[in-house]
């Protein structure tokens, strides 16, 4: 197959690169070319700016686009207007952010009710949503993914577990241990969208993991065993961080109040269409190795992009688990 692949050279771009050549395919990237350019010098790159110039897409013909870089819905509508007919099949990246809420302890599927309006990334992405599915009916897979995680992960959402643990000693443990959690290994996802396209798939899909329920305690042990740390794990309740003004998602990556009333349950996503479609998950700990070795070999540092989190400092930890003997 030929495959145009919109960006290509950050996290998920660049994992969908590297699985669509493994499986013997001719893969064109269409980017500015500002993140990470040496990235497959033997495949064919062209350049131009999804905000507007779109003139080296122009005449070409591509069996499936995979676009993990569309933010807002002009930029895909573009990109289908210029290719029109060209494009066999679209498999476009949103989120689970797309859906209008999440209440507390109840799971959702795609069905939900999404996001209104175009204020916002989750409605943003509704919208693109909404417009491939005006210009390109029944050629689209949309992936909703919830946390993707794994190696050249730019975020620091999920590696600030694995390096913390790590680093051993008195470790805030954000809620309750049984606490349900959600991560997708980029590899898994990136393989996925290949194979959505190979088939011609089309439809709606949360693309959230594992198989089986995940929960925060399990992700912290797992930590300590792949990185072999003695860190001591101490729980502080919900309300304790909220009363201390901690802030969830981004002080303490993976950590929601369960009972918030808008996003309590986002987390919870039903992923049985994903996985009918395909979708399957390498263990928990092959994820977090690959992470460690990531993160200890470059990580994400240099990478001053604005959906990088700042996880709590060692100091403000120490503060706060002053309180817990």
């Amino acid at each position: 197959m030929r495959i145009l692949v919109l960006g290509g050279t950050l996290f998920l771009g660049r994992h969908v690169v590297d699985v669509a050549l493994a499986r013997g395919h001719d893969v064109v990237l269409f980017n500015r070319g500002r993140r990470n350019p040496h990235l497959f010098p033997e495949i064919e790159k062209l350049r131009g700016d999804r905000d507007g110039d779109h003139a080296a897409l122009r005449g070409r013909r591509f069996d499936a686009v995979i676009d993990p870089s569309g933010y807002r819905p002009e930029q895909v509508r573009a990109v289908a207007d210029v290719l029109g007919g060209a494009i066999a099949h679209y498999t476009f990246i949103s989120s689970i952010s797309v859906y209008r809420e999440f209440a507390p302890h109840r799971s959702f599927d795609e069905d939900a009710p999404r996001a209104e309006g175009d204020q916002g990334y989750g409605a943003l992405k509704a919208r693109c949503e909404d417009a491939l599915e005006e210009t390109m009916e029944g050629r689209v897979a949309r992936v909703r993914p919830g946390l993707i995680v794994g190696p050249h992960d730019p975020t620091d959402r999920f590696t600030y577990w694995p390096r913390r643990v790590a680093r051993g000693g008195k470790v805030l443990a954000p809620g309750r241990p049984k606490r349900p959690v959600q991560v997708v290994d980029v590899r898994d996802l990136a393989e996925w969208c290949v194979r959505l396209a190979e088939y011609s798939c089309v439809g709606v899909f949360n693309a959230v993991g594992p198989a089986s329920p995940l929960t925060m305690g399990r992700v912290l042990e797992e930590c300590a065993a792949v990185t072999e740390s003695p860190a001591r794990l101490t729980w502080v309740p919900d309300d304790d961080l909220l009363a201390a003004g901690v802030k969830p998602w981004t002080e303490l990556p993976l950590w929601i109040p369960e009972s918030d009333a808008r996003v309590g349950g986002m987390l919870l996503a039903d992923n049985r269409r994903a996985v009918a479609a395909g979708l399957t998950f390498r263990p928990l700990v092959d994820t977090i190795r690959a992470t460690v070795e990531w993160d200890r070999r470059e990580g994400a540092a240099g990478h001053d992009l604005p959906i990088r989190v700042t996880p709590i400092s060692p100091e403000r930890e120490a503060e706060l688990l002053a309180h817990y003997t």
